[in-house]
């Protein structure tokens, strides 16, 4: 079983990932953000430094990734909390022109050679919901982060997964307490199962 979840900055992904690894006593699989050296110059500097964060996302990723599927390397089961198309997603949004055409040219070799999870389960919420989870949080370079940036990266989410042609499952996330509420919890990690088990896209 290889499960993702996804969604955009501040929705929940990890605390969801957490609960389903622990749920199926899979291998579970964390976003490695805080330790790109570029981050916190991008969320200042966005346009001198969209290339360096995102090469170094996309390396990082698929060196994560490819490690938990090495030859000879069996797992039952792994939790990740991203996809790697997220990193695409990201680039799309952040770079331009040659930058742009470089990184789509590293992104279509390595893509390719990761596996395809079983399920996505994609997370969303408004924009006003993000803030509120991001504030709470409190990752410093975080807190400057505007609205407007973030509506763009929800639609962008949405866009993908109107056509992702694999199994997926869609959350609102913003009606949801999973982290606080036991009955949401449940919920959720049932809504999971099931479409664990039916083996195709649920919404």
């Amino acid at each position: 079983m290889y499960v993702v979840v996804e969604g955009p900055i501040g929705v929940g992904k990890t605390s969801l990932a957490r609960r389903l690894a622990a749920r199926h006593s899979a291998e579970l699989n964390l976003e490695i953000v805080e330790e790109n050296p570029f981050l916190a110059r991008f969320y200042a500097q966005p346009e001198a430094y969209a290339f360096q964060v995102q090469a170094f996302f996309l390396l990082s990723r698929f060196k994560q990734l490819s490690a938990l599927w090495q030859p000879g390397l069996y797992r039952d089961s792994v939790v990740s909390d991203y996809l790697f198309d997220k990193d695409f997603i990201f680039a799309a949004m952040n770079l331009k022109d040659a930058e742009f055409a470089l990184y789509e040219d590293l992104y279509s070799h390595l893509s390719p050679r990761l596996p395809t999870p079983d399920l996505v389960v994609y997370l969303r919420a408004d924009t006003d919901e993000l803030l509120r989870r991001i504030a709470l949080r409190g990752r410093p370079f975080e807190q400057d982060m505007k609205a407007e940036y973030l509506a763009d990266l929800t639609a962008r989410y949405d866009d993908y997964f109107r056509s992702y042609p694999h199994p997926h499952l869609t959350v609102d996330a913003a009606g949801l307490d999973f982290v606080n509420n036991p009955d949401d919890e449940t919920q959720l990690l049932a809504a999971v199962d099931a479409a664990l088990g039916a083996g195709q896209a649920a919404d």
